[in-house]
């Protein structure tokens, strides 16, 4: 009786809605708390970052332009694609040291903030936006706009939540991204990158890469097409490497220090808000007839 041979998969990277091996060649292998090997993994470089970059920004206008409820619906839809492959995500978890408990617990609770942000792609404009007063005869109004391409050092103590909580935010209010999954436990990254791909979000809104973050975060923080970088981490050298880089183009840095990324507090409206800039538009009054003000 012949033994079947597990075809083993491939963990790739994803960059522009494909799954592209790294251009270097290089992998790493990723071991769970035992030291046991679980798969090699793409040692991504800066070739596939800058490539990863020109993904964001191809689809950042498209992204950006749709309405805000389509938005909501694909979130949505990202969030049935999870709740499909639930048993595998739970699965990954485990390899990477999580008990079934904690590992089903993490699943579910990613596919709900999926949905929570879903919620607010419609609303998170009407709870930021004004209408200012001014002493002259214009309206005035401050609306929300995304900042573009976000570069995103992803948490690096979780697989999965981590993940999710940062980007279903930033591709909420219209941003696209790269995104550095995390080092020690990068399985479920590329696995979610394939329920992106399964959904209906445009290929080069969320780009995924694998590697050492310590290689890549100097090309997050300096590139001249990224508008914003986003830590998830409480290294003070990185931080401050961040912060000089970023200098260069006057690009934001968002830095979130010691998030427990599995609580409730970490999902908020305000999270959206922090990729966001505030467009004031000014419009002039016209006295009609000297009756009541007009456009």
């Amino acid at each position: 009786m012949n033994t079947r041979l597990q075809v083993l998969k491939t963990y790739k990277i994803y960059i522009n809605g494909q799954f592209p091996r790294t251009e270097s060649g290089r992998t790493y292998v990723a071991t769970n708390a035992k030291g046991d090997m679980l798969a090699n993994v793409c040692l991504s470089s800066r070739k596939d970052f800058r490539d990863a970059v020109v993904a964001a920004r191809g689809a950042f206008g498209g992204w950006s332009g749709r309405a805000a409820f389509n938005r909501g619906q694909i979130l949505y839809r990202i969030a049935e694609m999870l709740e499909g492959r639930k048993a595998q995500f739970v699965e990954e978890l485990i390899m990477q040291g999580s008990s079934t408990k904690a590992a089903t617990a993490e699943v579910e609770q990613s596919i709900d903030r999926l949905i929570y942000y879903s919620g607010w792609c419609d609303k998170y404009q009407q709870v930021f936006s004004s209408v200012n007063p001014v002493a002259s005869s214009h309206f005035n109004f401050s609306v929300l706009e995304p900042m573009g391409v976000v570069a995103v050092i992803a948490p690096q103590q979780s697989s999965l939540i981590g993940l999710v909580s940062i980007i279903a935010p930033i591709i909420a209010g219209g941003n696209s991204c790269v995104v550095l999954a995390s080092e020690d436990k990068p399985l479920c990254s590329v696995t979610f990158a394939e329920v992106l791909h399964s959904s209906d979000l445009p290929g080069g809104v969320v780009n995924i890469l694998t590697g050492k973050s310590k290689e890549l975060l100097p090309y997050f923080a300096d590139h001249m097409d990224v508008n914003a970088t986003c830590y998830c981490g409480d290294d003070a050298a990185a931080v401050k490497l961040i912060r000089e880089k970023a200098s260069l183009n006057v690009k934001r840095v968002i830095v979130y220090a010691d998030k427990k990324w599995e609580n409730d507090s970490t999902q908020s409206p305000y999270f959206i808000n922090d990729f966001q800039e505030v467009k004031t538009t000014w419009h002039p009054i016209e006295n009609i007839g000297g009756g009541k003000a007009g456009y």
